[in-house]
């Protein structure tokens, strides 16, 4: 008997997938059994059976089998003869309510415990399900959060036995929300019969899922019910979606319609491949050759991709990315590495790559120097990495083959930290400010991160590639922002993913917030209508990191169905509470805990208010580090403060340098040309509050507010048009002080004759606030300390009415300005001004 390498190794896990024996170890499975004991008692077929099976399943072209009981010994030998792995259901009790008995709970425990320990660490065994389909009422009876519990407990049992055991437990529809920690893959039974359905079901799990492979444990046809053609076509439809869509493996139900479940042999049912004498239905082939080609079925098409890489001093991690890119499999594609003035030895490793492009120019930034590989490119699409990224084997395949079958111009997929990281890089990966992906759909994005994109090269030159103002980071942001504003889809592809090394230093990740936080500051600038007026990020997605982004405050809710009957039982995750979050910004302690402090020196009343409020910062800070989820493997006792301290840190880090580039005058260009400069017309005319115009020759209110836009733009302006949120249709940001806010407003008349209203409305803007509040709290602060020495202290209180009238005319001047901007505006539509007369 032939002897197959494949079954000797151990798997293990490698991102979104399997490695064993270090080649990629994509599971081709069909479920086996129970059958009718034997002889000996065991479900399993006699041994001169089960070798005829085994070697009717490697014709079939699978290396998996799923059986339901534990196997003896014998059972395992013959799989490792044939070259066949093993998942092993592990069975218990998990119909009954296990949590209410602690009987049922020991019997689970040991079960497991002695399953493991029977099979032995055999090389056969693949990966051990701890349970298969707990029923829905009986986690809505026990509770979501006991039984993911229980779960990891039995995961542990049998980890304990066997360390380097895989481990997994079979969920379906009605529990999809169940997501224990400590599994190593997720597998799903899943029984759609509508293609599109399927699809859309496996784009949903694969964001369950996250990080973890995703293992399609169950799914089959009826050949009684459907009919063995139809059976054919959906097992060849759904066997290729499964890959394509990024699954790790898919295990067919079942080898054969000989099934022997509670007791009986089941007869009214005809799911196998092979009849009940394990005759091959055409249903066998059609899984025979889908398996001869699964994983890589073709793509409709391999466009040249370019790779670009930009580098600058990366050559601590540059040797593992250049390595990765140079074995994707992919059959057309080129490597460009663009040097931005490094200092470091990249020369040196590039030349170790002549099939790597090597372009160095001086240190222009990221974005030139990506714009520079862009320039480069011969490629169909460019997709870009960093240089302290290494990229999995398929990452092209699955980016490319997403892309081309979405409705998208862009792409990007994971970013996942490599195993091989230390263990304070894993504490900067649940820290608050990596790179984060932002969905708006299982399939469509927002954003997504500048180490693991892709654009149709003809769509990044349509938005003039990357912004050469964003040298550090942001530049990501910005493009998919401008790309969204052309109208182009973003698409995700959870397969298509890249290792990404973290900082390895706290200082090296505070100056990487620190260049965030600059960056952040030329958003702002660029695009203020993607921000709040705290300077905070507005997302329209959901954002995937696995960094929290603001505290939990509560739990999660599933909504079950009618009596807990639904099918697809769905888990509805709560907002984090970003209002929490506040209390750690540069903000929070500027305005608040520093002053708070201050005036306790003198008012000692103020002092448990101070206390509670500094309390606060840092409790929060302490709540996001133990509700951080730290990779199990990289936890040391120091790994929860250190995140603590970098939950703490990075705001302060983070906020100082986006307001130190946000006052720095040559980040913000002035307004320019027309009625904005002309000062003497703001001066000498009343204060303008609103403004009416005649349309005699049918301009519209859109039209009209189309052209202010214009003019904004072209006058240097920086503005912010309504989202569908706002009371107003522009906000308008014409210096550091002061916005204004523009309503229009269209009465229609007879003969296609309008009458606009325009209304200006100027307010302060948060740093006028900041610097306001900031003046009165230290003449506060000076007088309580030294008033009683020096009385006349008390005279610098004229020092906040004083710039209160500063700021007020610089509102109003800027209130003017618009006002006239828009006139000239409305003169070049031709739209006569309407002067109303006061009546005696």
């Amino acid at each position: 008997m032939q002897v197959f390498d494949s079954a000797e190794g151990r798997a293990d896990v490698d991102g979104k997938f399997f490695r064993l024996c270090g080649k990629k170890f994509y599971l081709k499975g069909v479920t086996y059994g129970p059958f009718a004991p034997n002889d000996r008692g065991e479900f399993f077929a006699s041994p001169a059976q089960t070798t005829n099976d085994f070697q009717q399943l490697r014709e079939l072209g699978a290396n998996l089998l799923r059986v339901y009981y534990v196997p003896p010994r014998w059972v395992l030998d013959l799989a490792l003869e044939h070259g066949l792995k093993l998942l092993i259901d592990i069975p218990w009790e998990k119909h009954r309510c296990f949590l209410e008995e602690r009987a049922l709970q020991k019997h689970a425990r040991e079960t497991v415990r002695r399953a493991v320990t029977d099979c032995g660490a055999h090389p056969a065994v693949f990966a051990y399900s701890v349970v298969n389909e707990i029923p829905a009422e009986i986690v809505r009876w026990s509770g979501v959060r006991k039984v993911e519990c229980f779960i990891d407990l039995l995961v542990e049992e049998a980890k304990g036995v066997d360390d380097k055991a895989l481990c997994t437990f079979a969920s379906f529809p009605p529990t999809e929300f169940l997501r224990p920690q400590g599994i190593d893959f997720c597998s799903f039974n899943v029984y759609l019969h509508q293609l599109a359905s399927f699809e859309a079901y496996l784009a949903r799990l694969q964001s369950l899922v996250g990080d973890k492979p995703l293992v399609l444990g169950e799914f089959g046809f009826d050949s009684k019910r459907e009919g063995e053609g139809l059976k054919c076509e959906l097992l060849a439809s759904q066997t290729e979606a499964a890959f394509r869509a990024g699954a790790a493996g898919t295990i067919v139900f079942s080898f054969t319609d000989d099934w022997f479940r509670g007791g009986r042999q089941i007869e009214d049912w005809e799911f196998g491949l092979t009849t009940h004498a394990r005759q091959p239905k055409e249903s066998f082939r059609t899984v025979q050759k889908a398996y001869a080609v699964a994983p890589y079925f073709p793509l409709p098409r391999f466009p040249k991709v370019s790779v670009v890489v930009a580098s600058y001093n990366g050559a601590r991690t540059l040797k593992a990315c250049l390595d990765s890119l140079a074995r994707l499999n992919y059959p057309e594609y080129e490597v460009i590495l663009v040097d931005d003035g490094s200092t470091d030895n990249t020369l040196e490793i590039a030349s170790l790559y002549p099939q790597v492009r090597y372009l160095r120019q001086g240190n222009q930034g990221l974005s030139v120097a990506r714009n520079t590989g862009v320039g480069a490119a011969s490629g169909e699409i460019i997709a870009f990495t960093d240089s302290d990224c290494r990229a999995d084997d398929d990452w092209l395949r699955y980016l490319v083959g997403d892309l081309l079958r979405g409705d998208y111009k862009g792409i990007g997929g994971h970013n996942f930290l490599p195993p091989e990281d230390s263990s304070v890089a894993a504490a900067v990966l649940v820290s608050p400010g990596g790179p984060a992906h932002v969905m708006l759909t299982d399939r469509e994005a927002e954003h997504v991160p500048g180490c693991n994109m892709g654009f149709y090269k003809w769509a990044l030159d349509d938005i003039r590639g990357f912004d050469p103002v964003f040298r550090k980071a942001g530049d990501d942001v910005d493009v998919c922002w401008r790309f969204q504003e052309r109208g182009h889809k973003i698409g995700f592809s959870p397969a298509g993913f890249v290792w990404h090394y973290r900082r390895s230093t706290v200082k090296a990740y505070l100056k990487q917030q620190n260049g965030y936080g600059e960056a952040e500051a030329l958003l702002l600038q660029k695009h203020p209508e993607y921000f709040s007026a705290f300077g905070g990020g507005i997302w329209h997605g959901r954002i995937y990191s696995a960094s929290k982004f603001g505290v939990t405050l509560s739990r999660p809710m599933v909504y079950h169905g009618l009596f807990g009957s639904g099918f697809f039982q769905k888990l509805y995750t709560p907002a984090p509470s970003f209002a929490l979050m506040f209390c750690t910004s540069l903000e929070y302690h500027l305005l608040i805990n520093l002053p708070l402090l201050a005036l306790s020196i003198s008012f000692h009343k103020l002092a448990p208010v101070a206390l509670v409020s500094v309390l606060t910062s840092f409790g929060v800070c302490v709540v996001a580090c133990i509700q951080a989820e730290l990779p199990k493997k990289k936890r040391k006792f120091w790994s929860r403060p250190l995140v603590a301290v970098l939950f703490f840190l990075q705001p302060v880090v983070r906020g100082w340098a986006r307001y130190r580039w946000r006052w720095d005058i040559r980040a913000r260009p002035q307004p320019r040309g027309g009625a904005a400069d002309s000062d003497d017309r703001i001066h000498q005319s009343q204060l303008i509050e609103t403004s009416c115009y005649w349309s005699n020759e049918g301009a519209d209110r859109y039209t009209f507010l189309n052209r202010i836009l214009s003019g904004l733009d072209l006058g240097g302006w920086q503005s912010k048009w309504d989202s569908g949120w706002s009371a107003h249709d522009v906000e308008v940001f014409g210096s550091r002080w002061s916005r204004v806010r523009l309503t229009t407003v269209a009465e229609e008349l007879s003969h296609n004759k309008r009458f606009l209203r325009c209304r200006f409305k100027a307010t302060w803007s948060l740093p006028a606030l900041f610097a306001f509040w900031l003046l009165l709290f230290g003449e506060l602060l000076l007088i309580s300390l030294f008033a009683s020495l020096q009385p006349w202290l008390w005279m610098i209180l004229l020092g906040t009415p004083l710039l209160g009238w500063c700021l007020e005319d610089e509102k109003q001047h800027q209130q003017q300005s618009v006002a006239l901007l828009v006139d000239e505006i409305a003169g070049q539509l031709n739209l006569q001004k309407y002067e109303f007369k006061e009546k005696n």
